[in-house]
């Protein structure tokens, strides 16, 4: 098996961070990061749309669904890029975007997953990188509903709107900055 993507062993992460534009402009520009798509978790109802989950009653969290290569980037890696990429300090809430739809979680595929988000939390933890409460919830993966299209690739689409100058940009320049090795 080579190392050049071209097998049949992609694995999946799905996280919450936040705005699921912020959380897909970050990811999608990791190598190894075969396919990464904003969309829905978490929630009481099949297929929900934006406007549903916008309320903030149907339980779902924005999310990006990452399909990734394990052989090129790690689970423990695309970990690292969340916790560094958004603040999983904050309880339902990013910056100016506040509801249970922004909330900080992990939905884990398997049990692997399972393990290593709560190692990396508890590493987190008590070695006091965070000045507050880590407030990320690690779940089971139940489903993802891709969401509608207007929001795929947001930020690239739209880099000169304010909120991507001024919520977005900076954490992918963050990313940049700190993750440099990791970019495609």
């Amino acid at each position: 098996m080579s190392n050049n993507g071209n097998h049949d062993k992609y694995e999946y992460a799905t996280l919450g961070g936040g705005c699921f534009w912020c959380t897909e402009a970050v990811f999608m520009r990791l190598n190894g990061v075969i396919e990464s798509y904003p969309g829905y978790s978490g929630g009481k109802i099949p297929n929900p749309t934006y406007e549903q989950i916008s309320t903030g009653t149907t339980g779902h969290v924005e999310v990006v669904h990452i399909k990734y290569d394990p052989l090129i980037i790690t689970f423990q890696t695309i970990l690292e890029i969340f916790f560094a990429t958004h603040d999983p300090t904050t309880l339902n809430q990013q910056g100016a975007d506040v509801g249970e739809q922004y909330r900080s979680v992990i939905f884990y595929h398997t049990e692997e997953q399972k393990r290593i988000a709560e190692e990396m939390i508890k590493t987190l933890t008590e070695n006091k990188v965070n000045p507050k409460k880590i407030v990320t919830a690690v779940e089971p993966f139940t489903a993802f509903y891709p969401a509608e299209e207007y929001h795929q690739k947001y930020y690239d689409r739209n880099k000169y709107q304010s909120y991507s100058m001024f919520v977005i940009k900076p954490k992918v320049q963050k990313l940049e900055k700190n993750f440099k090795e990791k970019l495609k």
